[in-house]
């Protein structure tokens, strides 16, 4: 079992940025690959950004690329997303989540772990 916990969601300006983090503890978190996804209200989940278990390998969203940085520490069990230039429409519930399969890859269905979400919202 895999418990994930957010944090470092709040309220900025468009703009601004932010630094989330999640702390995970359980199955070996080094060999899971990590994602980000949000829920913003009325919406489906979607994925954000997604980085495998050895930390070369990353990929997002094109919605926010260039503004995005994802990013890990195995010996902190930490996954970081660093959001830079954010948009209002960036207004959402994060959540990250544990992918058995290492990748890190853009499909829900590889996750089978999941925080509880932190909210940012994006005041234009």
């Amino acid at each position: 079992q895999v418990q994930l916990v957010e944090s470092g969601g709040g309220s900025v300006q468009a703009g601004g940025s932010l630094r989330l983090s999640c702390a995970g503890s359980g199955r070996t978190f080094s060999t899971s690959g990590m994602g980000w996804f949000r829920q913003a209200p009325g919406k489906e989940r979607e994925f954000v950004a997604g980085i495998s278990w050895i930390g070369g390998n990353t990929n997002y969203a094109d919605s926010v690329k260039g503004r995005f940085t994802i990013s890990r520490d195995n010996a902190k069990n930490t996954v970081y997303l660093q959001m830079n230039s954010l948009k209002a429409e960036d207004t959402a519930v994060y959540y990250c989540a544990a992918d058995p399969y290492g990748l890190g890859a853009e499909y829900q269905t590889n996750y089978d772990y999941w925080g509880q979400g932190t909210q940012v919202t994006v005041s234009s």
